[in-house]
């Protein structure tokens, strides 16, 4: 059966690097809807931001775990492909993680060409959870075969994404791959609510219907963790009110949306 991944909180990170130089990381706040999404797009006006674009994302999963009943998920590795109006993206996450797991260059975000290494938290209601992630950009439908039927998904993987699972999360085996999917995307940025600008995602899958609404809050320079900590507080509570104050509800079921959709996706899968 499936052990629940133990979930870090900010004040944890802090204990874990006493006594040496703390980095505050970029913080994403995320709150999930899925009752009626469309009265909820309604409410929330999303007619005023950019333009939407249009995705389509699978996830990889080892075909051998499926069929004992474990997802790379479980040992907290994500696996994620994007096709559509933006360039193409292949992206390996570990979520949750500890700074102790980030050894070497990537104990600190960078950027390599099209490559983009970022760390960063996660916030949904109460829940808080490290994460850090490597994406590489390729040309629009050049990731389109790796996710076909029968192709080996992990096969696109670059040196510096492997490179990444064997230092950070080297017990997981990331061979063999099968892509679950698609999940059709439609995503909107800059969505203003009250004096907060609002990225919108509206995932569909299955039976599945979802709504993410996020901001991402920003260390200044020079910025206490504890002043940090608080000011996202702030943007939490603020996000919260504006959703709840146009009549929608917020979801409270304990799992965030990739563990809904796979869970689902790897159920169905032959």
């Amino acid at each position: 059966m499936r052990q629940p991944l133990k979930s870090f909180t900010t004040a944890a990170y802090r204990r874990k690097r006493d006594g040496a130089s703390v980095m505050n990381f970029p913080i994403e706040i995320k709150i999930n809807i899925d009752g009626n999404i469309a009265a909820a797009l309604s409410a929330l006006d999303r007619t005023q931001g950019d333009q939407a674009q249009k995705r389509l994302i699978w996830f990889a999963e080892n075909r051998q775990g499926m069929a004992d009943g474990r997802l790379l998920l479980d040992s907290g590795v994500i696996v994620r492909f994007r096709s559509g109006d933006t360039p193409d993206e292949l992206t390996v996450k570990l979520r949750p993680c500890t700074t102790e797991q980030l050894s070497g260059r990537f104990s600190d975000p960078f950027d390599k060409e099209s490559f983009e290494y970022k760390i960063e938290e996660d916030w949904s209601g109460m829940r808080r959870a490290l994460s850090a992630s490597a994406t590489r950009a390729h040309p629009q439908g050049a990731l389109l075969h790796a996710v076909a039927p029968g192709a080996d998904a992990a096969a696109p993987l670059d040196t510096l994404q492997l490179r990444f699972l064997q230092e950070c999360a080297h017990a997981v085996r990331i061979t063999g791959l099968d892509a679950l999917g698609p999940i059709a995307s439609t995503k909107l940025n800059n969505v203003p609510l009250d004096d907060l600008e609002v990225d919108f995602e509206r995932w569909t899958v299955v039976d599945l219907d979802f709504l993410e609404l996020s901001i991402r809050v920003k260390p200044k320079r020079g910025e206490e963790s504890h002043e940090f900590e608080e000011r996202a507080e702030r943007k939490q509570k603020k996000l919260e009110s504006a959703v709840q104050d146009r009549g929608v509800v917020i979801s409270e079921n304990p799992e965030n949306k990739t563990r809904r959709v796979l869970t689902a996706l790897a159920r169905n899968h032959p």
